[in-house]
């Protein structure tokens, strides 16, 4: 029940060194520790916390901890368990570095990383043509893509602001031809 900085660190120490496979995989594990062995939080609070944190930026578990260390001490709850929830994915991020590091000094390695690097080149080719083939149906479509290409190729604007403009282009020119259709249906009447 004591709900000190250094317990929350070492709870979610605990759930961050547990936790593989993102912020989906946290539920049961806040769950465990956090309702069912400490009695800090009930389980709908966790529930809404965990809702809340799908609905904000940001990874959810680093979310959901943000959350229930505010909950039990404030500004400083919230900071150490943040800190203690990201700090073991931190850590082995750096021990894999190094390993990763020292390995890829092996040629065979080297190697085995070219050939992953055209494996995915060749995913990348056939998703761009799955997805070209259900994209890119007429002229419209085509024209839209080419201006796209073009300005992502040419020009500095930001890949975002072009897929925006793209999308707000699409809809005009279904507006555009829905009404046409309308029209001409009209004038048949």
């Amino acid at each position: 029940m004591d709900k000190s900085l250094y317990n929350i660190f070492k709870v979610f120490f605990k759930v961050g060194f547990l936790l593989l496979g993102g912020g989906y995989v946290i539920l049961p594990l806040l769950q465990s520790e956090l309702c069912e062995k400490k009695g800090w939080i009930t389980e709908e609070e966790l529930c809404d916390y965990y809702a809340l944190s799908q609905s904000i930026p940001g990874l959810i578990a680093a979310n959901v901890a943000i959350f229930i260390g505010y909950k039990l001490q404030k500004l400083r709850g919230a900071f150490v368990a943040i800190i203690a929830m990201i700090l073991p994915a931190f850590v082995s991020i750096i021990i894999l570095a190094q390993i990763l590091a020292e390995v890829m000094k092996f040629k065979f390695i080297e190697s085995i990383f070219w050939g992953v690097g055209v494996g995915v080149l060749m995913l990348l080719y056939l998703a761009v043509k799955e997805m070209w083939r259900k994209s890119v149906v007429n002229k419209t479509t085509g024209c839209i893509f080419l201006a796209s290409f073009i300005l992502s190729v040419i020009t500095k604007i930001p890949p975002a602001v072009i897929i925006i403009t793209a999308i707000i282009g699409a809809v005009i020119a279904v507006k555009t031809v829905k009404s046409k259709k309308e029209g001409e249906l009209d004038d048949l009447s």
